[in-house]
């Protein structure tokens, strides 16, 4: 049987997609192209870092202050750093910074109303 080796691509709808683009780009340093978005190489994935593919239940509120029917997780390499970055360009953290075994996670919502998770992964230890 054929079986999905990985997440190719996160593709979404914006208002203005060369602005969000160009928001991305200023404020978390996402290498986004204008007309056709941003690539990641594996070897741009930090130790212990990961992709998570994971339906919710459709009534969840894990995506909420967002109407959107989808988050985006996005790895950073200095949490509080990106976090403070984005409120500059205008975005709002939503609640409060997590710790996890796998790392810390911190919420905005982007220009567009788009609810975004923050994940640091925690280094691996040698």
């Amino acid at each position: 049987m054929a079986k999905v080796l990985g997440v190719g691509g996160v593709f979404f709808k914006a208002e203005d997609s060369k602005k969000l683009g160009a928001w991305y780009k200023k404020w978390l340093g996402v290498p986004a192209h204008p007309e056709w978005g941003a690539s990641f190489t594996p070897d741009a994935v930090p130790p212990g870092g990961f992709t998570v593919w994971a339906p919710f239940k459709s009534d969840t509120t894990y995506f909420e202050p967002s109407q959107s029917s989808f988050m985006i997780n996005l790895m950073v390499d200095d949490l509080d750093g990106a976090l403070a970055q984005v409120v500059e360009g205008g975005a709002t953290v939503v609640g409060e910074i997590q710790d996890e075994p796998y790392g810390r996670f911190g919420w905005f919502v982007d220009p567009e109303g788009n609810k975004v998770e923050l994940w640091e992964p925690k280094e691996e230890e040698s």
